[in-house]
Order: structure tokens, then C-alpha cells, then sequence
């Protein structure tokens, strides 16, 4: 239940991190509040899951889920680069979350 939990709190990650574009300086009232909740629901969840995963361990995995979607939304939706180098590194940071689950 806790790696469910940590997923999620990833994916609030992303919205936020994503939703931090959308705020244009939190000068947009609708994106910010979705900003502000999804970033106070993100490290909740965070915390939740931390009950039961070492710590090291989870804020690892949730920085990457957030650093992986963010990175690869940065892409679809804003046009970002996809270079062989980026792709790789992004790849890596999953192989990492991957590996992280799998010795815990």
C-alpha cells in the first residue's frame, strides 16, 4: 500500500511541477489553487508513505517519478528537446526508481 501511495504523491508531483508553468507567476488564480493543492497533497502523501519505506527510499522514488514526468510532459507539451542524451538520462533515473523498488 505504501508504493501506491508514493505513486501517487509522484504524480501530484508532476502536477504541480507542470501546474508551476501554467500559475505564469501565480498571477492565474485556477492554476495556482490546482498548484498550491497538488504540491500540499504531494508531500502528504509523501509523508504517509514514509510510515512504512525508509526515507531515503521514498523521497528518492518521488523525486524521480517527479523529475521523470515532468521531464517528459516538458517534452509533449512544451516542445522541449527529446535528444538522445535526454531520453538516456531519463531512462536512467527510471532504471533507478526500478531499482530502488526492487531492493526495498
Amino acid at each position: 500500500m505504501a508504493w501506491s501511495i508514493l505513486f501517487v504523491a509522484g504524480l501530484l508531483e508532476i502536477t504541480w511541477a507542470i501546474g508551476l508553468k501554467y500559475t505564469e507567476g501565480f498571477t492565474r488564480l485556477v492554476p495556482s489553487v490546482i498548484t498550491l493543492v497538488a504540491m500540499a497533497g504531494s508531500v502528504i502523501l509523501l509523508g504517509f508513505a514514509l510510515k512504512s519505506l525508509p526515507v531515503g527510499t521514498a523521497y528518492a522514488v518521488w523525486t524521480g517519478i517527479g523529475a521523470v514526468g515532468t521531464a517528459t510532459l516538458g517534452i509533449v507539451l512544451f516542445g522541449e528537446p527529446a535528444t538522445a542524451m535526454r531520453v538516456a538520462s531519463i531512462a536512467l533515473i527510471v532504471a533507478g526508481i526500478i531499482g530502488l523498488k526492487l531492493v526495498t
